[in-house]
This record gives structure tokens, C-alpha cells and sequence, in this order.
């Protein structure tokens, strides 16, 4: 592998090809220790400490022996010494040269490797996981996928960079152990197209190489490696290193299916919802054109509502318009709404007369009492149109005016509120609810409303006033398009988002 490939010098390659076998000899020489103390080969244990401490030391003279600095010294101290320089052969060295410090023979003051104390081989930590070892020398990938497996790792090996990225690409591991310098695709390479591949990005790779250039050790890092070993790697740090790589490696799959699971469960709710809202929908009127000429907006503020309404012919004579409105919303307030309006829809308040409207509201509040229904409450508006007299008997509970829109004769509409004072529904036992009357002149519109249609936040901070909201449906409410003015109206007055609350109103020609 050429130098300028990996962009490493003369001399690092050189420290890196010298300490390849030795730490084959000190990897070797360290498991067959393992093993006699395991075995009770106390006799071997002796001379095995002896081989990996003489391999220390010649790692230490490695290291400290090939450099540029020490080379050169020696390069030139020979080139004195030759005959070039005026020595003759056979001559007796000068002082000089018997001062120079000799390249064959090893200093007194060399320095010594000490062994750090190694576990017992019971106290070995056990590992679960499967690690791809990395690695163009076999005798290095031996030593390597050994020791792992000692520690109850699978270990898959991989001769070089092409190599290990088709069996990422086959396979799940739980970490890589990666060498540095390799045949047709580095560590370097393989590394930085993990990083760049979604799909592997996320895969511990710890980095083991002879290399010991600092700059070496930065550029793994920022590509991503998750750590960086010098060879011959510490096998206590080594364990520390694959135990640290493993946890986080298993807390990131644990992360990863808790997301799983909570967008599976989103997707689940959401479609629920999306059922829920259906339903809702499916529950209220059609539009109509006859007898009665009906039309409606509703938009809720979130996917479930707490707006609800209904309109239906009690009798041949008696047509009941109603619209309630929960605290709230959410999928509560929306079980409230749809449970209090099928009440409605179907008569099925005992002993009530449902022309009644102030009878209705009364035995709602004993039937939806507060503390039964989570603490929520509603507010409504019921009325009761009598088709031969043409008069409106309505009652409220708490909820906002109905607005009954009557022709002026000279092409306006003249706008009457339409409430009866009266309490939330459910909020206190033993209510009783008032009813009043008024007449329907023809062509008169009613206009019932929830309070989402003017309780509106303006752009510029202020609250839309109901004066303001009364004045605009006298203007608008008769034209066609009266219920599509309002809603833009509305919208554009609270600006970009959705509405804060639900926005509800039924129109009736009379």
C-alpha cells in the first residue's frame, strides 16, 4: 500500500510494519497465558510473562528508536565513520567513534514496558453481540477473533474494506473493529462511507491500527469512529472500549423500537381518530332544501371536536333546532357532544316533552350532571319552530344568542338575539330552565351558533366584539355565500393556524 495513498510518512509506515508482528507475538503470548492460568500451568505462566515483556521492550525501542530524529543521528554517525571521511581500514576508531552510541547493542537505560495487571480469566467480563473484525493481516485477525470470543462475542472477519462493507450490507452487527491500513479500500474509506450510508450510520466502529500518528487518531474521529486503539491494544481497555460501544449500541436499538412503537401507536390513534371524526360527521344532518331551506358550516378546531348539532320534525307541526357545545376538546368532550346530541336526536329523555324547550334543557342537566361526566359540562341552544302558528319557542343554556335575521322590507335584515338566560348544563342539580317565544315573519333566517364563530383573537391582539360579529351576519347572513363570508371573514381576522376553538352555525330560511 503506497504511502501516498494513506498520506503517512516513511518512518510511521516503518513503526507500523515493525510492531505488526510483535504484537502477533504479544497477542499470542497474552491468551496462551490465559489459558495456562486457567489449566493450572503455573510453569508456563513464567516464561510467557518473559516473551510479552521482551516483546514490550521491543516495542518500546520502536518506538522511541524510529524516529526521524534517531535515524538521521545514525545515518550520519555511519557516514562519519566510512572511508569516505578519512577513516582507514583496519585503523583503531577514534574517540569519536568510540563515543558514538552503538546501533546493534541495547542501552543500559533502556526503556521497559510493565505489564498492566490482567483480570482472572473468571473475572472476564461476557459480552453479547456480534462484532466484525476488520483486518488485511491474518495472524493479526486471529489474535483479534480470539480474544472476542473469549468474551462470548460472534465474530465475522473481514480481509479488507470491500470486504467488510458487502457483509455490513448482508448482515446486522452490533459493532465493527476496524484496522486502519488495508488493501483496496482503507479504514479511512470504509469508515466515512458508513457514515454517509442512513442505514449504517449509527454503527459503532472502534479503529485498530500499529499507526500512532496523532493526526491519524483526529481524522477517525471526526469521520465518526466511535473510538480509536493502537495496536498491541490493552485488552482491559479494549473490553471497556467494546462494553461502551455495546451499551450504547443497545440503547440506541432500545430507542429505536420505543420510537417504532410510538409511531406505530401515533399511526394507530391517528387512524382512530380519523374514524372518530367520521362518525362525528356522519351523525350530523344533511343540508336541505326543502320543507325548510338548511345549510351549516363546521370546521372543529382539532380533530375531535366538542361542537355537536342536529335539527329533525318532532311532529307534523314541530321542527326542533339544537347545537351544544362541550368544554373542551379532544376525544372526551367529543363523546360528551355526540352522546348528548343522539339523547336529543332520538327523544330518549324519559318523561320530557321535547316541544318543550326549556322541559329538554331541565332534564339534560339532570340526565349529564358534571360529576359523572369527568368534570365537563356543555352549554346549548334548543329551540322549536311550530309551523302553523310560525312562532320560535327557544331556551339556553349558557350558550351564546341565536340570531333571527328578518327582511326590513327595504332589502336589509333587521337582527334580534334570541336568549333566555340560563346555566351550563350539568353544572348544579335541580335546575329548571325557561322557554320564551317570538314570531317568524317570512323570509326570516335563524342563524344558530356556537361561540368559536366570534370569540376570535384578532391579528393585533384585541378580541372580536359580538356587537362587531352581529353587524357583519346582519350584512351578510342572507346572501348565499353568507356562511362562506364569515368563515373567511373569521379566518382572516385570527390570521395563519388553525382556530382556537370550533367553529359551528346552522342557517334556516323560514
Amino acid at each position: 500500500m503506497s504511502e501516498a495513498h494513506h498520506g503517512v510518512d516513511a518512518v510511521a509506515q516503518l513503526r507500523h510494519d515493525l510492531r505488526t508482528p510483535v504484537n502477533q507475538i504479544l497477542g499470542y503470548s497474552e491468551m496462551l497465558e490465559e489459558d495456562a492460568e486457567a489449566d493450572g500451568h503455573d510453569a508456563y505462566v513464567s516464561d510467557l510473562k518473559k516473551v510479552q515483556m521482551a516483546a514490550r521492550t521491543l516495542l518500546s525501542l520502536i518506538n522511541t528508536k524510529i524516529t526521524t530524529e534517531e535515524l538521521g543521528a545514525a545515518a550520519a554517525s555511519a557516514s562519519a565513520a566510512s572511508p569516505t571521511h578519512g577513516t582507514t581500514p583496519g585503523a583503531e576508531p577514534t574517540a569519536a567513534a568510540a563515543a558514538a552510541p552503538s546501533t546493534t547493542a541495547q542501552p543500559a537505560t533502556a526503556p521497559r514496558w510493565t505489564a498492566p495487571a490482567e483480570e482472572p480469566e473468571a473475572a472476564l467480563a461476557r459480552f453479547e453481540g456480534k462484532v466484525l473484525a476488520v483486518d488485511d493481516n491474518q495472524n493479526n485477525l486471529d489474535v483479534l477473533q480470539r480474544r472476542l470470543e473469549r468474551h462470548g462475542l460472534t465474530v465475522v472477519t473481514a480481509v479488507n474494506g470491500r470486504d467488510a462493507l458487502e457483509k455490513i450490507a448482508a448482515e446486522p452487527f452490533d459493532m465493527v473493529l476496524l484496522d486502519l491500513i488495508m488493501p483496496e479500500l482503507d479504514g479511512f474509506q470504509v469508515l466515512q462511507r458508513l457514515k454517509a450510508d442512513p442505514a449504517h450510520r449509527h454503527l459503532p466502529v472502534i479503529m485498530i491500527s500499529a499507526l500512532d500518528e496523532l493526526d491519524s487518531v483526529i481524522r477517525c474521529i471526526e469521520s465518526g469512529a466511535e473510538d480509536y486503539l493502537p495496536k498491541p491494544f490493552n485488552p482491559t481497555l479494549l473490553r471497556a472500549r467494546i462494553s461502551a460501544c455495546l451499551e450504547k449500541k443497545a440503547m440506541r436499538d432500545a430507542e429505536q423500537r420505543y420510537l417504532q412503537t410510538i409511531e406505530e401507536t401515533k399511526n394507530r390513534l391517528d387512524g382512530e381518530l380519523a374514524e372518530a371524526a367520521h362518525y362525528v360527521r356522519s351523525i350530523l344532518p344533511e343540508p336541505s332544501e326543502t320543507p325548510l331551506p338548511i345549510d351549516w358550516k363546521y370546521t372543529p378546531s382539532t380533530e375531535l371536536g366538542g361542537d355537536a348539532f342536529g335539527y329533525h320534525w318532532i311532529d307534523d307541526e314541530h321542527f326542533a333546532i339544537y347545537l351544544l357545545d362541550v368544554c373542551g376538546h379532544g376525544v372526551g368532550a367529543s363523546l360528551l357532544s355526540v352522546t348528548a346530541i343522539n339523547v336529543i336526536r332520538s327523544g330518549s329523555l324519559p318523561k320530557t316533552d321535547f316541544r318543550d324547550p326549556g322541559a329538554v334543557l331541565s332534564a339534560l342537566n339532570t340526565a349529564f350532571p358534571m360529576e359523572k361526566q369527568n368534570n365537563m359540562y356543555f352549554t346549548i341552544w334548543y329551540g322549536v319552530y311550530h309551523a302553523p302558528t310560525r312562532t320560535l319557542r327557544h331556551a339556553s343554556g349558557g350558550h351564546p344568542p341565536s340570531l333571527l335575521l328578518v327582511p326590513d322590507g327595504a332589502g336589509g335584515q333587521t337582527c334580534h338575539r334570541l336568549r333566555v338566560p340560563g346555566l351550563i348544563v350539568g353544572a348544579m342539580d335541580d335546575l329548571v330552565y325557561n322557554s320564551q317565544t317570538c314570531d317568524v315573519p317570512p323570509g326570516s333566517r335563524l342563524l344558530v351558533l356556537c361561540d368559536g364563530c366570534y370569540e376570535i383573537t384578532c391579528q393585533d391582539g384585541r378580541m372580536l366584539e359580538f356587537d362587531e360579529f352581529t353587524s357583519f351576519m346582519q350584512e351578510h347572513g342572507a346572501h348565499p355565500e353568507g356562511l362562506d363570508r364569515l368563515e373567511s371573514w373569521v379566518r382572516e381576522l385570527n390570521g395563519p393556524g388553525p382556530l382556537d376553538d370550533d367553529f359551528s352555525i346552522v342557517r334556516i330560511l323560514f
